[in-house]
């Protein structure tokens, strides 16, 4: 048996990244490939009226890092995101840059939802709907821990405010990305499966 072959037989612990032929080049394009997705996906960007946080798909593709590439990818993608965001690369929400924006809090709370559903993805939790459900739930919780106490800091709102104009707005978006991540990572591993 060749070692791809071998390679693309799931195994328990892997996530699917996994299924490519293991080597230090795999791991750093995965981890460029996971920023770069991460940086454009920020710029699928809608105002919300009354907030200073946008719609984007930045939180869709952050989780979607994290679950295909493990804990370890996955945080180092987001940190490489992160980093270059502060250093001045515009590819954060609406081309900007830095960690002087209100919505930074959600950049950092991206880096510990992608280790944490990678750590989960590796257990399986990416394999069937109900347990992708779940893991990109919990995913979006601690996007919102993180970023929406960060919101209120950096603009003066009171916690009520902030709640109102950096978590409220996007249930219903994180709840359809929430859906598309149930459908896509099952799916992914029934057809590497094949």
């Amino acid at each position: 048996m060749s070692t791809a072959a071998a390679t693309a037989t799931a195994r328990p612990g892997q996530v699917l990244a996994d299924l490519l032929p293991a080597s230090r080049v795999r791991d750093i394009a995965l981890v460029l490939g996971g920023a770069v997705l991460t940086g454009l996906a920020a710029q699928l960007s809608v105002p919300v009226p009354g907030s200073p946080v946008p719609v984007t798909g930045q939180t869709f593709a952050a989780l979607l890092v994290g679950t295909s590439l493990g804990a370890g990818r996955g945080f180092l993608a987001l940190a490489l995101y992160a980093v270059a965001g502060v250093a001045g690369v515009p590819w954060f929400a609406e081309g900007t840059s830095g960690a002087a924006a209100p919505s930074f809090g959600y950049v950092l709370g991206m880096l510990l939802a992608s280790a944490a559903v990678g750590a989960l993805a590796r257990r399986g939790a990416d394999r069937s709907v109900l347990r992708t459900a779940g893991t990109m739930l919990l995913g979006e919780a601690i996007i919102y821990a993180v970023g929406v106490p960060y919101l209120a800091l950096a603009t003066g709102m009171s916690a009520t405010a902030a709640i109102a104009a950096g978590l409220t707005p996007f249930l219903i978006g994180d709840a359809l990305k929430a859906a598309l991540a149930m459908g896509a990572l099952p799916t992914a591993w029934k057809i590497a499966k094949r």
